[in-house]
């Protein structure tokens, strides 16, 4: 046949066709690694990726023009490229010559596809590290040949362990400043070792490297380090075995992320499977219902499946009409994670602001969202004596990049597996119920015994009884305001009234209250969250018993006000805002409070040393400027009418 007849075009297509099916064929079926480079500052990490990207031709004509020219314009050496600008996006970055951000970057080879996060290694930014270290399968932890292991490496070293990454590459980084020494390359290692073993790193792969040169990033190896017979970076994360293919053994758990219901019927729970592998057919428990059946199919865009992995999102209906919503999960029957509300956690802090112990934050574990409140810890992590004697310091609260271990207090029980086990329901983050900041991440360690222990005991006499036996509503009048504002007073005006119309009530006065159930708190941060937490239990239970409870505490905070809302059914708590300046307080100053305060002799008093935060939407407020306190009381009690 001729070369211009029309079949030999069509041949020539469906060549190319075959040839273009094979190539994404192949590429398609490539295993991918996540990774991450981390360590301390200016140890060259953003240099590497450039270099791994380079390298792997994943960069454009157009793209290395522009790094050609930025590289002139920020003032590299002679004509070269600075192959960090590739990574580094933010224009501070480029400014200061430092990592802020995390920074992800796809490349691939012929063997195997890459995700590789940019970490930065300021320690101001670690929050950002533990975030670019949680879904990696590999670290490659960098340090700079002139100045050895540092701080930020061992904290950047512990944090990819606890994290769970078992696979780990220590890349002495910049062996071109060093004349590529072998004996600061070997004093290293051994450096390195010797603190890899106290914190559980069992095995690491060692290489000397320059990112800026290009020595053992690729297959070629470097002719200035002849003393070493390793793989290059680029082999060892071509061959690595990919941890995260683990999480297909192990039994089956899929948090429902979305109740799939599109029409009256059809009804299926979609999520992504985080461990195991489901079939129509399997028996399959909900959690933390207890509730069993069975699976009726695995329904996908591309049609329903024979059977489905961890790593697929996928829609599961089930054979019976059980409850099952966003935040369960959904897991073999034989097999079932834990249920608890109270856990042994290990927690990285993320915060400018500490740690307030016993203040609720939420608790955020994968479609799961409770509150809960962290206990004093247990001890914070030493990164520097990690491994030795002293790794473990008494700790009253967590700071920014603190690493500590604590006791946590969920408001409802958890779906959960130890961290160690299964990342997908063993990792949580804190968030701030105020600022909805991130200000936590942390991995559940265990359930404590008395968690499992300890169950509610069903009475007959509920408190819808209690209720009816007084005839009424129960409620919580919950006075805040500074000292002196008038709180006790207007509540015992209150409660007077309230006797005359025969209702049942008590008062409960915050001075006291700290004669006795809260005489062992002092009036720090954290003593004040205890002293209202503790407050709202009493409360709470008083409610049960159909009480109208009166409470004039200054309860500062309105976090724990929040807090003590969410124990209380709807409409129950009714918080009064007691409005009165700083200064007529001051001025009446009953008990010389603000005048110690004053003259240093008290201190974390509220209005002088230690803030004070107004209610934003009291459903009442009282004025003690404008109004008695026969006034003040006789408004809130006609707002609060009827009672029954």
């Amino acid at each position: 046949m001729a070369d211009n007849a029309p079949g030999a075009v069509y041949e020539t297509d469906a060549l190319i066709a075959e040839d273009i099916d094979a190539y994404l064929a192949t590429h398609q079926h490539k295993t991918m690694l996540r990774f991450i480079t981390c360590g301390s500052v200016d140890d060259g990490k953003s240099t590497l990726i450039g270099r791994l990207l380079y390298d792997s031709k994943m960069i454009f004509e157009d793209q290395l023009d522009a790094l050609s020219a930025d590289s002139k314009r920020v003032g590299t050496q002679g004509q070269e490229i600075d192959f960090a600008l590739l990574v580094d996006g933010l224009a501070a970055e480029r400014e200061q010559g430092i990592t802020i951000d995390v920074a992800y970057r796809f490349f691939n080879t012929e063997k195997r596809k890459f995700i590789v996060a940019d970490c930065p290694g300021h320690e101001q930014y670690t929050r950002n590290m533990v975030t670019g270290a949680s879904t990696a399968d590999l670290a490659v932890i960098l340090v700079d040949a002139r100045k050895g292991v540092l701080v930020q490496t061992r904290r950047h070293s512990y944090l990819c362990h606890l994290i769970g990454i078992r696979n780990v590459v220590l890349a002495v980084n910049k062996m071109d400043l060093v004349d590529y020494d072998q004996a600061t390359f070997d004093r290293i290692v051994d450096d390195y070792a010797a603190f890899a073993k106290g914190i559980g790193i069992d095995s690491f792969t060692a290489m000397p490297i320059s990112g800026f040169r290009g020595d053992n990033i690729t297959a070629a190896p470097s002719i200035n380090t002849p003393w070493y017979a390793g793989p290059s970076l680029i082999e060892h994360l071509e061959t690595v075995e990919v941890l995260a293919d683990a999480a297909a053994d192990k039994p089956f758990r899929m948090p429902v992320q979305w109740v799939n219901r599109p029409n009256l019927d059809f009804r299926g729970f979609a999520g992504l499977i985080a461990s195991g592998s489901v079939r129509p057919g399997d028996a399959v428990r909900v959690l933390p219902s207890g509730r069993t059946s069975t699976v009726a199919s695995i329904v996908t865009m591309d049609g329903d499946l024979a059977e489905a992995r961890a790593g697929q999102s996928v829609t599961l209906t089930l054979a019976d009409e059980i409850d099952c919503s966003r935040g369960q999960v959904i897991a073999v029957a034989d097999a079932p994670p834990e249920v608890a509300d109270q856990f042994e956690a290990t927690i990285v802090w993320l915060a400018d602001d500490d740690l307030s112990v016993g203040r609720g934050y939420w608790l955020k574990l994968g479609s799961q969202t409770v509150s809960a409140t962290v206990q004093q810890p247990k001890y914070r992590v030493d990164v520097n004596a990690v491994g030795g004697d002293g790794d473990h310091l008494a700790a009253k609260t967590l700071s920014l990049n603190d690493i500590g271990v604590a006791e946590v207090f969920a408001d409802r029980p958890l779906v959960f597996e130890p961290y160690a086990d299964n990342r997908a329901l063993g990792g949580f983050i804190l968030i701030d119920k105020i600022t909805n900041a991130t200000v936590a991440a942390g991995m559940l360690n265990f359930s404590l015994r008395r968690s499992q222990n300890v169950h509610w005991q069903a009475t007959d006499i509920t408190r819808q009884h209690h209720a009816a036996m007084k005839n009424q509503q129960p409620r919580v009048l919950w006075f805040t305001g500074l000292s002196g504002s008038g709180k006790s007073t207007i509540a015992n005006e209150v409660e007077k009234r309230l006797a005359r119309m025969n209702r049942h009530t008590f008062l409960l006065d915050g001075d006291n209250v700290r004669h006795g159930l809260n005489k062992d708190l002092g009036f720090t941060e954290a003593d004040r969250i205890e002293n209202v937490r503790r407050i709202g239990e009493v409360a709470r239970l008083m409610t049960d018993a159909g009480l109208i409870v009166l409470t004039a505490f200054i309860s500062p905070f309105r976090a724990e006000r929040q807090m003590v809302r969410e124990m209380l059914a709807d409409h129950e708590f009714i918080e009064i805002f007691v409005d009165t300046p700083l200064e007529v307080a001051e001025a009446r100053d009953v008990k010389g409070l603000y005048k110690k305060a004053r003259s240093g002799e008290l201190k974390n008093f509220t209005g002088i040393d230690s803030p004070y935060e107004p209610p934003e939407n009291p459903e009442i407020t009282v004025n003690t400027v404008a109004m008695t306190a026969a006034e003040a009381a006789e408004h809130i009690v006609r707002h609060i009418l009827p009672l029954a």
